[in-house]
């Protein structure tokens, strides 16, 4: 596994763990020891530590990649360079399953450069000959996430800022049922081989912007505002966040065209097999729980 440090990898590590399986997992940091777990220092872009993490390995689940970086080389590195050398570090330790977490940015690659190496990385994985299935998230939250932390602070004083479209459309998902999700697909199944997934909250047609915003006030008990802003000043206050927080800035120039976009919903016909998977999480409720975790952590 690799990204099992990470929000998503965090919980699905917990998760592989408690179902019986052995795993090997990549980190870049020492690690407490834990049963069925084989910590193996490393990254990405070290082979040695990736042939160490796949020598006979029967599934590859491949978790990590970047969401936000100040340049071009940074995603390229992370989402690129890094699956690539996955891929070739799999194929050499003869393992066969590959199992990909990408993004729903992957489906407009021309928005922003994270959206465009995602969907590079998902070809990477396509024309690699493994047993590969891709599964693409739309926006994740639940406790621990420090993305969409930034909203919950601003609905705690009463408004939210928006993109420019507040009708414009966003599937999210729970933590959890995406990890779940990523565990239907873990055992080899023919119908699983070569196919790539798409995966929500199970809101038909998704969340608009406006009311996913009013039901992050509704968690944390606030009634909002929502305010919808110019793409022009979104472009400002991108580079007001790098100058403040530089390479830990939120919002970036390559977001920007991200958060814009007015459609951001998964595409149906792209689910997984109801027999295999169903979402178990109700959003709001989610996003209550989310909400009692960061005031119980001290975040808000």
């Amino acid at each position: 596994m690799t990204g099992a440090t990470g929000f998503v990898g965090g919980r699905m590590l917990d998760l592989v763990v408690r179902e019986g399986y052995v795993v090997r997992a990549l980190t870049r940091r020492k690690q407490d020891d834990r049963p069925n777990v084989t910590w193996v220092r490393g990254a990405l872009d070290d082979r040695a530590s990736l042939a160490s993490l796949c020598d006979s390995a029967d599934i590859i689940l491949h978790i990590a990649g970047v969401v936000n970086a100040p340049d071009r080389a940074g995603f390229e590195a992370g989402n690129v360079a890094g699956t690539l050398a996955v891929i070739e570090a799999a194929k050499q330790a003869g393992t066969k399953r590959f199992i990909h977490v990408s993004s729903l940015a992957a489906t407009q690659p021309k928005l922003s450069v994270y959206g465009e190496t995602k969907a590079t990385a998902e070809k990477l994985v396509a024309t690699s000959g493994l047993d590969w299935t891709i599964i693409r998230p739309p926006a994740v939250y639940g406790p621990g996430d420090g993305e969409m932390l930034e909203l919950f602070k601003m609905a705690r004083l009463g408004f939210v800022t928006l993109p420019p479209d507040a009708d414009g459309r966003l599937s999210v998902i729970h933590v959890e049922d995406l990890c779940r999700a990523l565990l239907a697909l873990l055992p080899e199944q023919e119908e699983l081989t070569a196919q790539t997934y798409e995966v929500d909250d199970g809101k038909t047609g998704g969340w608009t912007q406006a009311s996913f915003a009013k039901a992050i006030g509704w968690a944390i008990g606030k009634r909002i505002t929502t305010i919808g802003l110019p793409k022009m000043l979104l472009r400002l206050g991108a580079r007001a966040d790098c100058l403040i927080r530089r390479d830990k800035a939120k919002l970036t120039d390559d977001r920007v065209n991200y958060f814009c976009h007015d459609d951001w919903t998964v595409d149906p016909q792209k689910s997984l097999p109801k027999k295999l998977w169903r979402p178990q999480i109700e959003t709001r409720e989610g996003l209550k729980n989310t909400a009692k975790w960061y005031r119980q952590n001290d975040w808000l």
